[in-house]
């Protein structure tokens, strides 16, 4: 099977939509909107209109000359330093950036107010401050959690301990300065962890009931793997149609796929989990204080088959130390990289295909509504054990 490349033709203009409950609101939601982009110092980047029809509102979008020169392509990776953008010690700043990237989709992100919006921009900016801090010890075997925290029940999974709060269980997990150590789980749960954390902040003073909701959740039995993201995720973008290779919007969660059929076999190989920090970078999980631009990932990524050997017992798996040598050697050389990387950011190919494709996702994921009125995350109402997908580990 061919391997997909970007298409441009998309239903819309993209950006950011809002289309309210009522008709009548959609000359409120247009002066809102403008008043939000003014605040944020963002009025000039952005074309503002109304929109008419079946679904009236508003809606905005990067005017063609900002974006020809600081996003070409929906490219979002490199619009933090082109405005000097200070995304990791200033809050605004992230918040710039992730609603400048928004702005740059070629699907349109909506909601039904402005303060929905508000909430997903905060949402993101907790996910990036967490991920940044998070870090985990790498064992495919194993899995715990910090016990005064945490309990573990084979039919629920780790749960919080009752009277515990949610927010400093995830806290403790996945941060050594919360916990003082590194605790083992795999890079998909860690990103279940940190989606978490960021919707049970905004929930604080967005919807208390909802986040009194979701602390009873954790108490009861853990939302994991496909019924995680059915409960707390939207997925844009397609196969058929995929996103540009180098959007992404600070926040999103995305998988970067190993392409090989031999190394994806070794537990923990099948790909990677990470959230997109903004600026160019992606978040690691084993060495936080080193993140991954695209071209490093996709170099690790492509050098996993490199490393792949085989133990006394028959067990396949991976060789760290060869795979760094390897990408070394291969960052050292740009007619290298550029090699490495012309394979590797295609778009992935199709589930169980291994074919012409690279390592790149076509969609991105993010977090559904969370205030009163319209939040649409669906906490089970009997929480169900969920059979994990290949590509994780069962804690």
């Amino acid at each position: 099977m061919p391997f997909l490349q970007f298409s441009s033709t998309y239903p819309d203009r993209g950006g950011i939509r809002i289309a309210p409950p009522e008709a009548r609101q959609a000359a409120a939601v247009l002066h809102a909107i403008q008043h939000y982009l003014s605040a944020l110092g963002l009025r000039d980047t952005a074309n503002c209109s109304g929109v008419a029809g079946a679904a009236p509102g508003a809606q905005a979008w990067l005017n063609t000359a900002f974006a020809a020169a600081c996003m070409p392509g929906h490219d979002t990776t490199g619009v933090a330093r082109a405005l000097n953008l200070r995304t990791d010690a200033d809050d605004v700043d992230l918040d710039r950036e992730i609603v400048l990237a928004m702005l740059a989709s070629p699907v349109a992100f909506t909601f039904p107010d402005i303060a929905e919006l508000e909430s997903a921009v905060r949402i993101r900016r907790y996910i990036v401050q967490a991920a940044r801090k998070t870090a985990l010890a790498f064992d495919t075997e194993h899995a715990e959690r910090p016990s005064d925290y945490w309990t573990y029940d084979e039919a629920r999974g780790f749960t919080v301990l009752p009277g515990r709060s949610l927010i400093e269980g995830l806290r403790k997990a996945t941060q050594p300065e919360a916990s003082g150590q590194l605790y083992a789980f795999s890079c998909y749960r860690a990103t279940e962890y940190v989606t978490v954390l960021g919707i049970a902040q905004e929930l604080q003073h967005a919807n208390p009931e909802l986040g009194r909701r979701l602390q009873r959740q954790w108490e009861t039995r853990a939302v994991m793997s496909g019924r995680f993201h059915e409960a707390f995720l939207h997925e844009y973008g397609s196969l058929a149609v995929p996103l540009p290779h180098r959007f992404y919007v600070p926040g999103d969660r995305l998988w970067f796929r190993n392409p090989d059929a031999a190394s994806s076999d070794v537990e923990g190989y099948e790909g990677s989990w990470v959230f997109y920090l903004g600026n160019g970078e992606f978040n690691n999980f084993w060495e936080r204080d080193r993140p991954f631009t695209l071209a490093t990932k996709c170099v690790e990524i492509f050098h996993w088959r490199h490393g792949l050997r085989t133990d006394a017992a028959g067990k396949p798996f991976i060789d760290e130390q060869i795979v760094k040598a390897r990408v070394r050697q291969t960052l050292d050389d740009p007619t290298a990289t550029a090699d490495v990387l012309a394979r590797m950011t295609r778009i992935r190919d199709p589930q169980g295909v291994y074919d012409q494709g690279g390592c790149i996702d076509a969609t991105r994921e993010r977090v559904r509504w969370v205030r009163p009125g319209h939040a649409d995350i669906a906490l089970p109402e009997v929480p169900e054990v969920q059979a994990l997908p290949h590509w994780s580990i069962a804690a």
